[in-house]
């Protein structure tokens, strides 16, 4: 999708990428405009799907997560079917946090957050080997990570 945006628009998206709690006062100040031209861009960008929900950053282990986890999943055949249904599956499973539809050896990288190693054999028998469009699981742990929770701004040279 392609949306028509102006060096404002991206400053407001910059501003709340970095600060999601700003208030509309601040960020009207912040972008040089009065604070109801703000409001309207910003719900704007909302309603256009520009800008979506804002969300907390929560520590993991405060959630009883204490294993972090990348499993590598290759199904059987390649049918649009096969890749729906996992999808679904994967995405209503609470312990994963992400889902990649990859190109290459893999078909889905799933990024799943478990209590520990039994869980995780657990999680990795019961619900991702059992599925039927499923051939083959690779599961990696993760040790450490960072994510970047700011996208780039490509669209600025």
């Amino acid at each position: 999708m392609k949306w028509d945006l102006d060096r404002i628009d991206h400053e407001i998206l910059n501003h709340f990428q970095n600060n999601a709690r700003m208030t509309n006062k601040e960020l009207a100040a912040a972008v040089g405009l009065a604070p109801s031209s703000c409001l309207t861009r910003v719900q704007r960008l909302r309603a256009e799907g520009v800008l979506g929900e804002a969300h907390a950053w929560v520590a993991p282990e405060a959630m009883g997560i204490g294993l972090q986890a990348l499993v590598a999943v290759r199904l059987h055949q390649h049918s649009r079917k096969d890749f729906k249904d996992f999808w679904d599956h994967a995405m209503s499973l609470r312990e994963v946090l992400a889902i990649f539809h990859l190109s290459g050896a893999q078909d889905f990288l799933v990024h799943v957050a478990v209590r520990d190693t039994a869980h995780l054999r657990d999680l990795a028998l019961d619900t991702f080997t059992a599925r039927p469009e499923v051939a083959r699981i690779e599961t990696s742990l993760l040790f450490d990570y960072e994510v970047k929770r700011v996208l780039p701004n490509l669209n600025v040279t």
